[in-house]
């Protein structure tokens, strides 16, 4: 689960440095030319920003669906083991606690 989440970050980045790259481009075409060369530009520009958006979609969901099924699994566990979660969230809480007095 982690080396997907990781995959799909991996790739988001790669997009958007496309459309960073599309961007640097369409800024050098518009110094100094008119016409096709910036008509291209600007088509590559907005295709990578609509890829990256589509991906960036995707991934969003994905979290939001995981996190679904995280929280579902975690109201599951707590309802069949109530003692152990009460113990597991005291645990934590002192450790917190003790972290914390530390400082």
């Amino acid at each position: 689960m982690v080396t997907e989440t990781s995959s799909a970050r991996d790739r988001l980045v790669d997009d958007f440095k496309a459309v960073v790259r599309d961007a640097e481009e369409l800024l050098k075409a518009t110094v100094g030319q008119t016409g096709d060369t910036i008509s291209a530009a600007r088509a590559r520009t907005e295709e990578s920003l609509r890829e990256a958006r589509r991906k960036l979609n995707e991934v969003e969901g994905d979290v939001v669906d995981r996190t679904v099924a995280a929280a579902k699994a975690t109201d599951q566990l707590v309802r069949e083991n109530p003692w152990q979660a009460i113990a597991a969230g005291t645990a934590a809480g002192f450790l917190l606690g003790m972290l914390i007095s530390r400082r």
